[in-house]
């Protein structure tokens, strides 16, 4: 995902949608929005550390929260690598929470 390199300095985020794991809400190429913080819940996006490979960031769905653990699932889990596979993640690992989707012009909307 880009648009990291900011993120420690900004209140908002930005990722770009790779992969079918978030469709159909989700595409390939959508860019979002995302407000850094720990306040997110039950259905909200995030975007979160893969656990596996800590420099990527995936966007999936919250699941559950217990604790400080969370479980992020995608839409598609015929397309996706989520909690299924690997677990619920730590809530530390979760960037923040998509608010917005600003491309491509005719998909903006807030999430």
């Amino acid at each position: 995902m880009t648009g990291w390199a900011i993120w420690r300095w900004r209140p908002l985020g930005r990722v770009q949608v790779e992969g079918d794991s978030m469709g159909p809400a989700l595409l390939p190429g959508d860019r979002l929005l995302v407000l850094r913080g720990r306040r997110f819940g039950h259905g909200d996006i995030v975007a979160v550390t893969d656990p596996r490979q800590p420099d990527r960031t995936m966007v999936k769905r919250v699941a559950d929260r217990r604790g400080t653990a969370v479980t992020v699932l995608g839409d598609n889990p015929a397309a996706s690598t989520d909690s299924r596979t690997f677990g619920p993640v730590p809530s530390s690992a979760v960037r923040g929470r998509a608010v917005y989707r600003y491309f491509p012009a005719d998909r903006r909307a807030l999430l």
